[in-house]
């Protein structure tokens, strides 16, 4: 962001502190951080009406309703039927490429590319894309696949990996992380929008978000191409 006010100055509640700046990990957004001495909390406390967990995506005026119907169109997507006006079903038809559905009903949060790291605090590669949705809420497989692996780490926390074979010519797997524990075991076969697990905060997280990775032929790659 660009500041508006200087180090040890005063603010009171609603005052302009700057305004939305570019050239970081996302266009147009503001990354909101909370910290309580050295530790990194989920900043959705103070806004979520009491609920630790929240359940509010920042955006700027101008652009809610966009926002509103993308959601409204992807939540509609994942369950298995649209409804709506004809712009919220032409979101939710063109939600995912490839075939591909969004695995959970929430905004993209952070695009996969360098980024300062919010725990880490160093500039590194962004290896997926993350999504904002509430602790809790369903992962869905985006297509039908099996299982290949199952692992808990520092840093991804809880981390599934589905392989869907050959799509459109390619080799897919898909990887999903920081979730509070998944239904599926390794070897299973799941189904496209079966779920799969749910919505968390494992591992190196400031909140609950889905970390959605992707491999074309064994290499990382960028899931807004299948996506």
């Amino acid at each position: 962001m660009i500041a508006d006010v200087r180090v040890g100055s005063e603010v009171s509640a609603g005052q302009v502190i700057g305004r939305i700046g570019g050239g970081s990990h996302c266009a147009g957004c503001l990354h909101w951080g909370l910290r309580r001495g050295g530790d990194y909390l989920d900043p959705l406390q103070l806004v979520g009406g009491g609920d630790p967990r929240g359940g509010v995506r920042l955006v700027g005026t101008e652009r809610r309703e966009v926002v509103k119907r993308a959601a409204d169109a992807r939540a509609a997507l994942l369950q298995g039927h649209v409804t709506g006006p004809a712009d919220a079903q032409d979101a939710a038809r063109s939600a995912g490429r490839h075939g591909f559905l969004p695995p959970v009903a929430g905004g993209i949060t952070s695009a996969f590319g360098m980024r300062f790291h919010p725990v880490l605090r160093i500039w590194k590669l962004h290896d997926g894309t993350d999504y904002g949705a509430r602790c809790g809420s369903p992962i869905r497989a985006p297509q039908a696949g099996r299982v290949s692996a199952a692992s808990v780490s520092a840093g991804y926390g809880n981390r599934l990996m589905i392989d869907h074979g050959l799509i459109d010519g390619r080799h897919v797997i898909t990887g999903f992380n920081h979730a509070t524990g998944y239904l599926v075991d390794v070897g299973q076969r799941v189904a496209r929008g079966q779920v799969i697990g749910h919505v968390g905060s494992t591992g190196f997280s400031t909140g609950c978000h889905l970390h959605l990775m992707l491999w074309l032929d064994g290499g990382l790659s960028n899931p807004a191409t299948y996506f």
